[in-house]
């Protein structure tokens, strides 16, 4: 594991959350940072995005069960790829920024951040239901997770806007609990709405977390958040960081990809070289 002072030595100090943003993400459950990577950047990252697309690993490893395919009957869905960075070392060492990292240890008041997988996003252009994201939490996915103490970083590498399908979260909606009514799957937002304000009594509103290109938002775990199609003539392009903020340990009850790469008891915590560590005090 690198050294704690070679992991602070990459930090841009100047970029982190204030007091103010910690209070504002602590009760709102959600924050949008400032910018954190150029142009010339940005578009790197475009390029090794459509050569993960095209087949092209230069590692010699592929995503997550090979990722996302092409489907001729559903041209318009969006394209989601696990553990990008596997493949890729542009997209990996955006994934493994250790700014991003030093953020999100703020923000939950930790001092050891790791990585619990990526995900390579791109929402074509065309509109139509295909390209919604249903609301969610992403810990009704992780609960192979004790604790949910995770958060979520959208890295925007094109501009992510409210016509293209920006990620849209629910303030205050990590205070509730985990909900049965979400799920990332399900692209009928108004039905999931309804199913939604009935368990939880409360009326779904959404914010739009709009970001530039390079810049970064994040959201905690169970946080309700989802995304509406792409209505632009351009596609919509991020990765998401899915990040373990402290230890976080194996609840042998829940079921994820990660579990498949390490063999955990129940209580073992999430560690070692599947789980590189982006930041430790």
């Amino acid at each position: 594991m690198p050294s704690a002072a070679l992991l602070s030595a990459k930090v841009r100090t100047e970029l982190l959350p204030t007091d103010e943003d910690v209070r504002f993400y602590q009760e709102h459950g959600y924050w949008v940072g400032p910018v954190l990577f150029g142009a010339d950047e940005v578009a790197e990252l475009a390029e090794h995005q459509d050569r993960v697309y095209q087949g092209i690993h230069e590692t010699g490893r592929e995503p997550w069960r090979g990722g996302w395919k092409f489907k001729e009957n559903r041209p318009n869905e969006i394209r989601k790829t696990d553990n990008s960075h596997w493949s890729d070392r542009t997209i990996r060492k955006a994934v493994l920024d250790a700014t991003i990292g030093a953020m999100a240890a703020k923000l939950h008041g930790v001092d050891v951040v790791r990585l619990w997988h990526d995900q390579l996003l791109y929402k074509p252009s065309g509109g139509g239901q295909t390209g919604n994201v249903g609301w969610h939490q992403d810990y009704g996915y992780w609960r192979a997770c004790k604790e949910p103490n995770l958060t979520t970083v959208t890295l925007a590498v094109n501009a992510n806007t409210p016509e293209n399908g920006v990620i849209e979260s629910m303030p205050g909606s990590h205070k509730r609990g985990l909900l049965h009514a979400s799920d990332f799957f399900n692209q009928d937002l108004d039905g999931m709405q309804k199913k939604i304000e009935a368990e939880s009594g409360q009326e779904l509103r959404t914010v739009p977390m709009t970001l530039q290109a390079g810049q970064v938002s994040f959201h905690h775990c169970l946080t309700i958040h989802g995304s509406r199609a792409n209505m632009t003539e351009t596609p919509r392009r991020s990765i998401a960081i899915h990040l373990m903020c402290g230890t976080v340990h194996r609840n042998i009850n829940g079921k994820h990809m990660n579990t498949e790469l390490v063999d955990l008891k129940d209580g073992d915590p999430f560690v070692g070289e599947h789980f590189p560590v982006l930041y430790e005090a």
